[in-house]
């Protein structure tokens, strides 16, 4: 196999990524693309005291171990797999032992920083963002973050208002102009994720 096409999938907390990578991952079909969540690299929280933890603003790109990350991106493009963190959002560590990850024609990579970071940016070979208005992103974000990460909504919502919304704007929304193509709505776009898909398809040759 040739070196892995590296596609970057940004937007938004909340805002369908990881729909739209579902739905991109099965029209190219089984086998051909693996997806590694920006998530995955949180820095393990274990040597703070639980109480301190919620302290750590996780929606700053600080947060992130993105130089391992575009390490284990260059190990599988050189055809080696890769251990993958396990990371659990209600203890805010990492798991002892990751996900073993082998390298296939397309990683897609997605995550809220995904386009932030120069050098991870360097090793895309598309880019795409994922774009859902604010009012939609907090409405499904109090639905996941209560069903998923045992959240309190107005705990959610304060901490949308006072942290969310602001590194959104400031971190977030200014790396959607690193995108090659706009997903407007997320994963119900299948149009947008059709196309997506096709320009996958040219880069590999299809």
């Amino acid at each position: 196999m040739g070196a892995s096409i590296i596609l970057g999938i940004a937007g938004g907390s909340a805002s369908g990524k990881s729909a739209v990578v579902q739905r991109l991952v099965e029209m190219l079909g089984e086998g051909r693309a693996v997806v590694i969540s920006h998530d995955a690299y949180y820095h393990d929280l274990s040597y703070l005291p639980p109480e301190r933890r919620s302290e750590i603003n996780v929606d700053h790109p600080d947060s992130l171990d993105t130089g391992l990350l575009v390490d284990h991106l260059g190990v599988l493009r050189s055809g080696r797999p890769v251990e993958v963190p396990v990371y659990d959002y209600v203890t805010q560590t990492r798991a002892a032992s990751g996900v073993r990850v082998h390298p296939v024609p397309v990683v897609v990579v997605e995550g809220l920083f995904t386009l932030f970071d120069e050098r991870l940016r360097a090793m895309m070979d598309l880019r795409a963002w994922v774009e859902v208005p604010a009012e939609e992103r907090l409405r499904r974000r109090i639905h996941r973050d209560v069903r998923d990460r045992g959240r309190v909504q107005a705990e959610v919502e304060r901490l949308h208002a006072r942290v969310v919304q602001p590194m959104h704007e400031r971190f977030v929304e200014p790396t959607r102009v690193h995108a090659d193509m706009v997903i407007e709505g997320g994963g119900h776009n299948l149009t947008a994720i059709r196309g997506l898909a096709d320009r996958v398809d040219a880069l590999l040759g299809g």
